[in-house]
């Protein structure tokens, strides 16, 4: 009797299929990540913003009876000074932040409106304007 010997392992389409799917996975996974960690610095991006904000509203304004010009942690001495800085490191103020702060009505320095704005990645622009 002739004793037939069976080969093992995968023939060639079996491997490509494997490789297709194990690298479609790999994308997906990719993707979602790049997704989650915009939505995590614009999370951090609105966090600076409502800092800012609380700082103004509750703490200058509430002593001065007026807002600032120009913000910066000189005046702004409530809040935590890193968050002057955007998730990609430029500070507010200067060319390429992602913050913005814009004071209206102003005499003297001393303004009675202003506008916070952050530039978002997976959102509209988050703005904050004065209370009164």
């Amino acid at each position: 009797m002739v004793e037939q010997k069976t080969k093992r392992g995968f023939t060639i389409i079996e491997l490509v299929v494997v490789i297709f799917f194990a690298s479609l996975l790999l994308v997906l996974f990719f993707l979602q990540k790049l997704n989650l960690d915009a939505m995590h610095r614009d999370e951090q991006r609105k966090e600076a913003i409502n800092a800012m904000y609380y700082a103004l509203e509750e703490g200058f304004h509430a002593k001065n009876g007026y807002y600032p010009e120009k913000i910066s942690e000189e005046n702004l001495t409530v809040m935590d000074p890193s968050l002057f800085t955007d998730p990609g490191g430029v500070n507010l103020g200067r060319e390429g932040s992602t913050y913005s702060y814009e004071a209206a009505n102003c005499s003297n320095g001393k303004c009675k409106e202003y506008t916070l704005k952050a530039q978002m990645e997976k959102e509209d622009t988050y703005i904050k304007k004065n209370r009164s």
